[in-house]
């Protein structure tokens, strides 16, 4: 077995080179409907899906996202950018046959959407043994994952959740969710999603055909939230995950 560190940033670069090469999403590229549901792991996805279609230089993954998890210092910071005009959320990325509909957003589109599109939705939580993601919820209404499932469950959409290991939790989701939106519990509700989780477990799945599993992980100066990560494979399987490890070790903390 050979190990490896990955950087939060790192992973999120190796997820979104992933669900561009996610034999589902290459085929609605061209001929379906894809919506990237704003966030921060998506603002890298959506990155690489418009590098594809020659569309990414009008596109920044800063402000793209509704809620976001940060420090106190930093979300004043982020505020008086807000209050600015520095930051501005942009709207999902949603591309229609290969051209990125700019200003829309998965409630614009969410009616229209049919078998053989495609929702890639960020989430909050990741049990890896189960194979479960779940969603925070802060909406009254449920959010955009509530407007998500409506087109998953009733038309059969794929529903994709790129999600990085940090977020890795040991417990199962519906007994939390049990607990959480239980009356009388504070804080953010929380909601199972039926979807296809893609870590960078997967992600290393899909590039280079290894086997992979977490050994630990922390770290600082610029570590924190990093992953030890195990893979197994043959030789050239290996080279080619430590090549695409190495380039996506280049990454830069995520900023604004």
């Amino acid at each position: 077995m050979h190990s490896c560190l990955l950087t939060p940033a790192a992973g999120k670069r190796l997820i979104a080179k992933a669900i561009a090469k996610h034999a589902a999403v290459s085929e609605a590229l061209q001929r379906a409907t894809i919506v990237v549901v704003a966030g921060t792991t998506n603002g890298y996805v959506a990155e690489e899906l418009l590098d594809l279609i020659g569309q990414k230089k009008n596109f920044s993954k800063v402000g793209f996202y509704r809620g976001v998890t940060m420090t106190e210092a930093a979300e004043a910071e982020h505020v008086t950018k807000m209050k600015e005009g520095k930051i501005v959320f942009p709207g999902d990325v949603v591309i229609r046959k290969g051209t990125w509909l700019k200003g829309k957003t998965i409630n614009d589109v969410a009616d229209e959407l049919k078998e053989g599109d495609v929702i890639l939705k960020g989430a909050n939580s990741v049990n890896l043994a189960q194979k479960q993601a779940a969603v925070f919820i802060g909406h009254p209404k449920g959010g955009t994952i509530a407007v998500s499932l409506q087109a998953a469950i009733g038309r059969r959409v794929r529903l994709i959740l790129p999600i990085g290991l940090e977020k890795r939790v040991n417990e199962d989701l519906n007994v939390l969710a049990m607990q959480l939106n239980a009356p009388g519990s504070t804080g953010h509700r929380i909601l199972p999603v039926p979807g296809e989780v893609v870590t960078e477990i997967e992600a290393l799945k899909i590039l280079a055909d290894v086997e992979g599993c977490v050994l630990g992980g922390g770290g600082v100066y610029g570590a924190e939230g990093a992953v030890w990560l195990g893979m197994a494979g043959n030789e050239d399987a290996i080279a080619k995950a430590e090549a695409l490890l190495k380039a996506a070790a280049a990454e830069p903390l995520f900023s604004y």
